[in-house]
């Protein structure tokens, strides 16, 4: 059973939610101790009364339910981790200071997600893989979105200056390297897996265009709209050679809208909806009171 003191309760297995849902009955239901009832043998046959117990009003019922996974996107996202606290965690001198800065902060262990995050223990896996969280120190934690920006661009430097192949990397290599302009290790490998895919189960990894490419295109939206060309335009001179943007990439991440004869750009993304079918559709249909279908698709799957 999982769910605050203020929220209805949910029954979790290994990998489903279950939703506790209260279910009255037309007829009466006798609940009778177990050991006595018609038939039994230690009842005497002139005597067929028992002692009724309680009158049930009705039985719980399980339903199949989507985890709650927008509590853990809010707690999450609260605490970001970013550059200062990784200076904090570079700084061997300064152990003090890296503990008492993160005692004003809400972090998370796996213990205490379980206990806040109605979602069976399979779900939450897959809710921080989805997030792209990773455990430092013993706490879950989402990489602040500029920071991880600054490594991923340091990655990309490397490619360049060290002639690697983006579809043959390893893991080792790339790590060093980052490790030596003074990135942590733990993060240098993070960014591997937030923006490739492992090769063939090997230490090899490959990044992945679409990962690349739709990172810096949220750098150049960020909250602003832009015209459609000149975003293609600055969006391409940040895409490293050897990558190809295509507007493609985007769905479910951007929206476009004509004013005039103009046609802007602007960031609305699908992280952002919440996870329940009724209050995704309410968010959808307030930000637009009509949709074609090839854009509202992406954000229904």
């Amino acid at each position: 059973m999982r769910g605050l003191p203020d929220e209805d309760a949910v029954l979790c297995t290994k990998s489903k939610t279950y939703a506790i849902k209260f279910v009255g009955n037309s007829n009466s239901m006798f609940l009778i101790p177990p050991s006595i009832f018609p038939g039994d043998a230690q009842v005497s046959d002139t005597n067929n009364n028992v002692s009724v117990l309680k009158i049930a009003p009705g039985n719980m019922e399980l339903v199949e339910a989507s985890p709650r996974l927008d509590k853990l996107k809010q707690i999450l996202l609260a605490n970001p981790f970013g550059a200062g606290e990784v200076e904090a965690m570079m700084d061997v001198d300064n152990d003090d200071l890296d503990h008492s800065g993160k005692k004003d902060l809400a972090l998370y262990t796996w213990s205490d997600l379980v206990n806040t995050v109605q979602a069976s223990d399979e779900e939450l896996r897959n809710g921080l893989q989805s997030l792209s969280a990773i455990e430092i120190d013993g706490f879950w934690r989402v990489i602040d979105e500029n920071y991880l920006d600054v490594i991923l661009r340091m990655l990309l430097h490397n490619c360049v200056l060290k002639d690697w192949s983006f579809d043959d990397l390893d893991e080792d290599e790339v790590v060093n390297a980052l490790v030596a302009d003074e990135f942590p290790s733990q993060l240098a490998s993070h960014c591997l897996r937030v923006f490739g895919s492992k090769v063939n189960e090997t230490d090899k990894w490959k990044l992945e265009p679409r990962l690349v490419c739709l990172h810096f295109a949220r750098q150049i939206l960020r909250e602003e709209k832009m015209r459609l060309e000149s975003f293609m335009e600055e969006w391409k001179k940040k895409i490293p050679d050897g990558m190809e943007e295509r507007f493609e990439m985007l769905e479910g991440e951007v929206l476009t809208e004509k004013i005039g004869i103009e046609t802007r750009v602007y960031t609305f993304s699908v992280r952002s909806l919440p996870s329940t079918p009724e209050e995704r559709f309410s968010v959808l249909f307030k930000h637009r009171s009509k949709w074609e279908w090839k854009d509202l698709e992406p954000y229904l799957r």
